[in-house]
C-alpha cells in the first residue's frame, strides 16, 4: 500500500534537522563528486531500474576515462525505492545526508516523484528525473531544485492521439493502470484527441490496479465492448503479463486498433520476445534506432558492447542525466547545489535522444516523441520498430504558460 504524503513529511522533518551539518561540510577539491541515483530495483518493474543502473555506469565510465569533471572522478550510489513514496524519500535523506552526494537522479512512478519534489527542496539538492512522466513535477509541484530529462505524459499522450486520428479509430476505450499515471493517461489521451478529432467518443475505461496478476476480467470486457480503439497505458511488468494474457485470449485478433503508449520500451520487448504482437503501434521515450546521429550510433554500440542488449529509454535517459549533470558542473565551475542548479535551468545538451533544452520556465526537457510499428526481424533478438514516427517537441509539448509551474526562479 502506498503511504501518505503525511508520512513522507514526517520522514522528511526527522531526517531535515542533521541537513546544516551535513551541507555545511564542504569536498576536497580531489574527492569524487557523487551522484545518488533512485530507481525501482526489485520487484516486477526492476528490470527499468537495471537498465538505468547500466545507463550510468556507461556514462561514468566514459567520463572517468576521458578525465572526470572539473579534474575530478564520478561516482555513484544507487538505492531501491521499491516504487514506494516514503522508501524514496528516505532513500534521497540517506544519500544526501550520510553519502554526501552531490547531486540526485532517477524515480520510476509518478507518486514517488509527487512525494520527491518538496523532498529535494528541503534536502536542497538537485533532482533530474528520467524516467516518472508526471506533469506535475514540472507544472503545479515544480521547485528550483527538480528537473526532467525525459518525455512527460503531456508529450506521450498527444503523440498518442496524433497517431489515433491517423488510424482512424472513432470509438475508444482504454487499458492502464488504477493509479494517476493511467488514468491521467486516459485524461490527457481524451483530451488531445477531441481537440484534433471532434467526432471522437469515449467508452467506459478498464483499470486493473498497479501490479495485478490477472487481467482476464479486464481483457474480456473490452472484447465485449467492441470499441473501435484501445488506448494501452500499462507498462514494465504489468504490460509484459497483460499481453501474455490477451494473446491466449485472442485480443490482438479482434478488428479493434490497438495503441500501447510504452510498448516500445526495450525491457518490455526483452522480457516479450516473440509473444509481443506484430503490426501494434506503440510509444516509447527513446528509440535506438530511431536518430541517426554520430552520437547515438556510439552510444547503441557502447551500450550494447558492454551489456549484450540494446538500450531501452530507462538506459539513454538515465546515461543522458549523467552527461547533463556534466556540462552543468563545468558550467557553474563548482559543486555547489544552487550553482548547479542555475547552470541547468536553460541548459541545452545534444545526446542520443537528440538535443533539447531543460526550459527556464518549468525545467521539463524538450524533447522528441517515438512511436513504431511492432515487426518481427531476423537479425534482432527482440521485435523491432519499424516504421518508426519521431514526433519533434514543439509539436507535443505544451508551452511553459500551461503547465501551472510558477516556481523555478533561481
Amino acid at each position: 500500500m502506498r503511504k501518505t504524503a503525511t508520512r513522507v513529511s514526517a520522514t522528511l522533518g526527522i531526517a531535515f534537522s542533521l541537513i546544516v551539518a551535513a551541507v555545511g561540510c564542504q569536498r576536497q577539491p580531489t574527492e569524487p563528486i557523487k551522484i545518488g541515483a533512485i530507481y525501482i530495483m526489485s520487484g516486477p518493474w526492476a528490470i527499468q531500474g537495471h537498465f538505468a543502473r547500466d545507463g550510468i555506469q556507461l556514462a561514468i565510465e566514459e567520463i572517468n576515462a576521458d578525465g572526470g569533471v572539473l579534474g575530478r572522478q564520478l561516482e555513484f550510489t544507487i538505492e531501491d525505492s521499491t516504487g514506494e513514496a516514503d522508501v524514496a524519500v528516505q532513500a534521497a535523506s540517506k544519500l544526501v545526508l550520510q553519502d554526501r552526494v552531490d547531486v540526485l537522479l532517477g524515480i520510476d512512478s509518478n507518486h514517488v516523484a509527487h512525494a520527491m519534489a518538496p523532498a529535494v527542496l528541503e534536502l536542497k539538492r538537485p533532482l533530474l528525473i528520467t524516467n516518472a512522466a508526471t506533469p506535475d513535477v514540472t507544472g503545479k509541484l515544480c521547485n528550483k531544485y527538480v528537473f526532467r530529462s525525459s518525455v512527460n505524459m503531456n508529450q506521450n499522450l498527444k503523440a498518442a492521439a496524433l497517431m489515433a486520428k491517423e488510424i482512424g479509430a472513432t470509438r475508444w476505450t482504454t487499458i492502464g493502470p488504477n493509479s494517476a499515471f493511467g488514468q491521467q493517461s486516459w485524461e490527457f489521451f481524451q483530451k488531445y484527441l477531441e481537440e484534433l478529432e471532434p467526432s471522437a467518443k469515449f467508452m467506459e475505461p478498464a483499470f486493473p490496479k498497479f501490479g495485478a496478476q490477472d487481467f482476464t476480467p479486464f481483457i474480456k470486457k473490452v472484447i465485449a465492448a467492441k470499441p473501435d480503439g484501445v488506448m494501452i497505458s500499462l507498462g514494465g511488468g504489468d504490460l509484459v503479463n497483460f499481453v501474455r494474457q490477451a494473446n491466449r485470449l485472442g485480443f490482438f485478433d479482434q478488428k479493434f486498433k490497438v495503441l500501447m503508449t510504452l510498448g516500445g520500451a526495450t525491457e518490455v520487448l526483452y522480457a516479450l520476445r516473440k509473444q509481443m504482437p506484430t503490426g501494434l503501434w506503440v510509444g516509447t521515450r527513446y528509440w535506438f534506432l530511431a536518430k541517426d546521429t554520430a552520437i547515438n550510433i556510439k552510444f547503441v554500440e557502447d551500450y550494447k558492447k558492454r551489456f549484450d542488449k540494446y538500450p531501452s529509454y530507462n538506459a539513454q535517459n538515465a546515461y543522458t542525466g549523467v552527461y547533463v549533470y556534466k556540462a552543468a558542473i563545468e558550467k557553474a565551475g563548482s559543486t555547489d547545489a544552487d550553482k548547479i542548479v542555475a547552470a541547468m535551468s536553460g541548459l541545452t545538451i545534444t545526446a542520443p535522444i537528440g538535443t533539447f533544452t531543460l526550459r527556464a520556465e518549468d525545467h521539463q526537457a524538450t524533447v522528441d516523441g517515438f512511436w513504431g510499428v511492432t515487426q518481427a526481424f531476423l537479425q534482432y533478438p527482440i521485435r523491432m520498430l519499424q516504421p518508426v514516427r519521431v514526433f519533434p517537441s514543439a509539436e507535443i509539448t505544451p508551452p511553459p504558460v500551461e503547465t501551472g509551474c510558477k516556481t523555478v526562479s533561481t
